[in-house]
């Protein structure tokens, strides 16, 4: 049996996993990723303690199975700058989530062209992404700028860093779908652009060289001195897309968590959204390229907690599918904007909202209602994304701790009026990245890993017309009077 490690580098933990040639996970392991706030807006993590958790989590593993090929994927857009002589960082990882380059995007939006930007990347001008950030390092600590444009320093995302470390500095890599998460990179040519380096005053010898998503890219050393072949690299929501084997245009995937993050297939030519959503390189490897559609909404499983945690109406996050059942007031509304409005609606400024509370709304109506909330906002995603494709998708792809929440799943399906898998796979991510090293090192075929994928259940919609009609307008009349209301 030939056997592949997949490395999730995720914000809040790595996993590793070990999947055989079927693409079945047999075993896994996991160890926490810290993260730190040193100021309202700022999100850092410690350089070093991202390499210590992929060396923690891998290690029980390597000397128990005989690897084939190892898969990486990563956080996407967050970034570390480092000495490219003696390998030390010079830089936090500032972390996806992070804002501090917001004052950036302000100053340059006058001087950008929204529709060329997207053109190019598929992407806004937003802190989100890591260039307005890396251009805020160099605004706030000219000595870095300096030493940047010297080329004596690199810049990395996750496993850029990691790999650097891993391989005694020999690879400083990165594959085109996590290149395009920075606002550096052409999506049309799969190159570093001139014009987007000279925007953000990136220097290019710090940049790393793209390699193909897919193929023997070169050796990683875990400590254990015996090098092992790294075959794969994806941003963490591709590899989960390759994971739900989303293979064709049209098929899509939901990956729960603190909040929503779904991926359409788009096939092999980018198009951009007409309906508020990104566009990016999904993976491109040995002459198969494909494009996604891509949606997040920030709040999911942390409004679970909310309900939990802050409001005190629940005992835990399970619980919540027995208290949403319990209500019997279908008039109350809640707008789970607790971090904003994101895809499809780009309203940073919105707050969460309740509508039709009366004297005799109980804690389970507001807790249903929430639930329903994160259901409107995965049909907005969803009905945004088949709009621009052009296509419904056949069914949605679910994964993660909320998709085993059975009201809100079958809910989505409701309002969506298409079925939803539950994936069996619990780490979908890891396993994806796992089986696309497969793919390369051991010739899998798509159609192969489209047939091994299984689900755990599945929920069918049942909804009626006009009752999906009716919630899906209530939906919209409190969703135009938050707008209102944060305008």
């Amino acid at each position: 049996m030939k056997y592949l490690l997949g490395i999730d580098q995720g914000t809040t933990q790595t996993t590793a996993v070990i999947v055989n040639e079927m693409g079945e996970m047999l075993e896994k392991n996991s160890a926490q990723l810290p993260a730190r706030f040193p100021q309202a807006g700022w999100v850092e993590q410690e350089p070093n303690d991202i390499v210590r958790t992929v060396k923690e989590a891998c290690a029980p593993l390597l000397d128990k199975y005989e690897i084939s090929a190892v898969g990486f994927d990563n956080q996407g857009e967050t970034f570390i700058v480092w000495d490219a002589e003696t390998g030390e960082a010079v830089t936090p990882a500032i972390v996806w989530q992070d804002t501090r380059g917001q004052s950036v995007c302000d100053a340059l939006a006058s001087s950008v062209d929204p529709n060329l930007l997207r053109q190019k990347t598929g992407l806004l001008l937003d802190s989100y992404f890591s260039a307005p950030k890396l251009k805020w390092v160099f605004e706030n600590n000219p000595d870095i700028r300096k030493k940047a444009h010297e080329g004596k320093l690199k810049f990395g995302t996750t496993e850029t860093w990691v790999i650097w470390k891993l391989s005694g500095g020999k690879l400083h890599i990165t594959d085109p779908s996590t290149a395009s998460r920075t606002l550096l990179f052409d999506m049309n040519t799969f190159q570093w652009d001139d014009d987007l380096l000279k925007l953000f005053d990136v220097p290019r010898s710090m940049l790393p060289e793209i390699k193909p998503s897919a193929g023997h890219i070169g050796d990683v050393d875990f400590g254990n001195g015996r090098p092992l072949p790294l075959h794969a690299l994806l941003v963490d929501q591709q590899a989960a897309l390759f994971g739900q084997a989303c293979f064709n245009a049209g098929e899509m995937k939901c990956s729960f968590g603190t909040g929503s993050f779904l991926l359409m297939n788009i096939g092999d030519k980018p198009k951009l959204s007409n309906n508020g959503l990104l566009t990016t390189v999904g993976w491109n490897f040995n002459g198969h390229t494909a494009y996604a559609f891509d949606g997040g909404i920030f709040v999911t499983g942390s409004a679970v907690q909310w309900l939990r945690d802050n409001l005190k109406f629940i005992p835990d996050s399970a619980s919540s599918h027995k208290s949403a059942r319990n209500s019997k007031d279908m008039g109350v509304v809640v707008i789970p904007a607790l971090q904003g409005l994101a895809a499809p609606h780009w309203r940073t400024d919105v707050q969460g909202a309740m509508f039709g509370l009366n004297r005799s709304t109980t804690s389970d109506d507001i807790v249903r209602a929430t639930l329903d909330g994160i259901a409107c906002r995965v049909y907005e995603v969803v009905t945004a994304m088949s709009q621009d494709l052009g296509q419904r998708p056949p069914h949605l792809k679910v994964d993660g701790g909320p998709s085993g929440n059975p009201y809100l799943m079958q809910m989505i399906a409701d309002l969506l009026d298409i079925e939803v898998r539950v994936s069996a796979a619990l780490e979908a991510t890891a396993i994806g990245i796992a089986n696309l090293a497969g793919m390369s090192a051991l010739g899998t075929s798509f159609n192969e890993l489209a047939q091994n994928w299984k689900s755990e259940t599945s929920y069918k919609p049942q909804m009626k017309k006009a009752e999906r009609e009716k919630k899906l307008a209530q939906w919209n009349k409190a969703l135009d009077a938050v707008k209102i209301f944060h305008k």
